[in-house]
């Protein structure tokens, strides 16, 4: 396929570079680059505003946001008398062509990186559409982990731009297709056709104004880092008595939470518990915020809760965290999250809840979050999140959000070996991609619980249904959204998890420095 690219040739960016190049890299296709100055730009002040984020923020100056010289493009010829077979409108002006197939990039429906800018401005989580003749080829709303940083925020957007153009390019007709996340309906306008406008441009005041705020925002940032342990997690549990759990209810129960106790220079989250021997033992990522790197640790629980404190049972040199456990085969099995090392490993208990010993890898080089294992349709399947561009860069994997795009692999055993979704991602979503705790089946359907991300990182709990999960597509429809309240004190609502037994959730807990000595 010969393609052009329309970008805007006053304003050509490191993220432009990038797309070409990984255009490029696809089977069977040949750039060319239409570099006529374009519409939709960011203003001009914007660069000074991430430029003061990156100062604040300690942030490298030569992100995706960046501009480049036009030299960098000089691979890309121009464009030729040759009708190309496709293009992708990044600016919004190509001309309409009854013999020219053009792809249209926008932002909660406007034209141009300003569209990105404003809707991240306006507190929003983008819409990303790829549309072709007003129909809609590719969607997703895109998402951060860095809410309070707008310049981490845009460019996560641009990475998750480059996945939909480039999940368009490559994949079945299957995933060109509007959101399938689904949602309860009375919300399905906010998130699908959003009324966003592009700034008109930041003026000396706006910007002036926004300024002060991210200086008062990063010193009360630091001052509560001074105060208190951040991030801080806890875990949640109840004894359910035979009674439903928060499938069933979709509500947090009457009788509410009761804490995991940590000590304060430590938390606990993601828990996963499973039933062994007569009890429950309960898995937990556990964070020693002096190291600043996660571990694995378990504690049994007896008809009145915890027996103990959890202990540590597995450790790598890097960060762990999510046990997704399971048993099969007579044997314990975990998958635990471990994106910092780039890969999606299997480990097998040697001494339960302990002597954990890597299995294997079942999948490597990518940033992949969350990883959930379920049976379904005679295969096993696999779902993790994954960042943009499967690549070392810097010393991370990946580029973008950690939270927004769910990928499947499928296997004919957990073991594998895997295969990867034709139509991954399958899902670009912050509010409903993010897995959150096992999958369960109720009445004939698979329940997923989610991470809705648009508020911040885990902020709040969803519950989805699976409505298709086969090797031609996938889709789920989000019932129920659960928060933090009267119920389930904090900010935050992350993971879902039971046992025969017991149910676990987590969430944001604040953990201070320095704690009054009792008295007496």
């Amino acid at each position: 396929m010969h393609l052009r690219l329309r970008l805007d040739g006053l304003n050509p960016r490191r993220w432009h570079v990038r797309l070409a190049e990984r255009i490029a890299a696809l089977p069977g296709m040949s750039v060319e680059i239409d570099r006529r100055p374009g519409q939709g730009a960011l203003p001009d002040n914007a660069g000074l505003l991430f430029r003061l984020e990156a100062m604040l923020n300690r942030r490298p100056l030569d992100g995706s946001w960046s501009t480049v010289e036009p030299g960098a493009l000089a691979a890309f010829p121009p464009p030729s008398t040759k009708k190309p077979d496709l293009v992708i409108d990044l600016c919004g002006d190509a001309e309409p062509d009854a013999n020219q197939r053009i792809w249209h990039l926008a932002f909660d429906g406007h034209s141009g990186e300003a569209a990105l800018l404003g809707a991240l401005l306006a507190g929003r989580a983008p819409v990303g559409t790829l549309s072709e003749g007003g129909c809609i080829i590719a969607t997703g709303r895109f998402g951060t982990e860095a809410g309070g940083v707008l310049l981490t925020a845009f460019e996560d957007g641009l990475a998750r731009t480059t996945t939909l153009i480039l999940s368009a390019l490559s994949g079945p007709a299957s995933k060109m297709s509007p959101f399938n996340s689904g949602e309860p309906r009375s919300h399905r306008n906010e998130t699908e056709h959003v009324d966003g406008a592009a700034p008109r441009g930041l003026g000396a005041a706006a910007l002036g104004k926004r300024a002060s705020r991210m200086l008062a925002w990063s010193i009360v940032r630091r001052l509560y880092h001074l105060c208190y342990r951040a991030p801080h997690w806890r875990v949640g549990w109840r004894a359910l008595g035979g009674g439903p759990d928060l499938v069933d209810l979709r509500a947090h129960p009457e009788g509410g939470w009761r804490d995991l106790p940590d000590d304060g220079h430590r938390f606990y989250a993601d828990p996963f518990p499973i039933d062994r021997g007569g009890r429950t033992v309960l898995f937990v990522e556990d964070y020693p915020h002096a190291t600043g790197k996660a571990i694995i640790s378990a504690v049994a629980f007896g008809r009145d809760g915890p027996r103990g404190q959890p202990v540590p049972v597995l450790e790598e040199a890097y960060h762990l965290s999510y046990p997704f456990v399971f048993e099969r085969d007579g044997a314990l099995w975990m998958v635990p999250e471990s994106c910092a090392n780039g890969t999606i490993d299997l480990y097998r208990s040697t001494a339960f809840p302990g002597g954990w010993v890597k299995e294997a890898t079942l999948v490597s080089g990518i940033t992949a979050s969350d990883t959930t294992l379920v049976e379904h349709g005679g295969r096993w399947w696999m779902f993790a999140t994954v960042r943009d561009a499967p690549t070392l860069v810097g010393a991370e994997w990946g580029l973008g959000s950690f939270s927004d795009a769910l990928h499947l692999w499928s296997a004919p055993d957990f073991q594998g070996p895997w295969t990867p979704h034709p139509a991954n991602p399958v899902l670009i979503d912050i509010a409903s991609a993010r897995p959150a705790g096992r999958i369960v089946s109720r009445d004939g359907a698979l329940i997923r619980p989610v991470q809705d991300c648009r508020g911040g990182y885990g902020e709040a709990l969803a519950l989805a249904r699976i409505d298709r999960l086969d090797m031609g597509g996938y889709s789920q429809t989000v019932e129920t959204i659960l928060r933090a309240g009267p119920a389930w004190k904090g900010r935050r609502l992350h993971t879902l998890n039971r046992s025969a037994d017991f149910e676990f959730i987590d969430g944001s807990a604040r953990a201070p420095r320095f704690r009054r000595a009792p008295v007496g």
